[in-house]
């Protein structure tokens, strides 16, 4: 399996959500991306050249930002959970 076949089989409906929201988060992007620059600069080309670039990048660090997200909730809960090896209270000697 390719890398990309196997990167979007992990992340894809059957994962965990993450290219599929990013996905959908980047159309709602380039389309505010391309109605703000249009209604400022009154060109088609600009707000099409704004919204394909500013958005593009903005959605790579959003997954990039998604992804160290879920590492840091995951480390949280992991924390969380008592020992396995530890019965109790660490008692200090006398």
């Amino acid at each position: 399996m390719s890398a990309l076949k196997a990167f979007v089989h992990h992340h894809g409906t059957a994962g965990d959500q993450s290219l599929l929201k990013t996905a959908t988060f980047a159309m709602t992007h380039f389309s505010v991306a391309f109605t703000v620059a249009y209604l400022l600069t009154g060109d088609v080309w600009v707000g099409g050249l704004i919204a394909m670039v500013e958005p593009a990048i903005n959605t790579v660090a959003y997954f990039i930002h998604e992804k160290v997200w879920q590492g840091r909730l995951h480390r949280a809960s992991s924390l969380a959970k008592p020992d396995q090896y530890h019965a109790g209270p660490v008692k200090a000697l006398p």
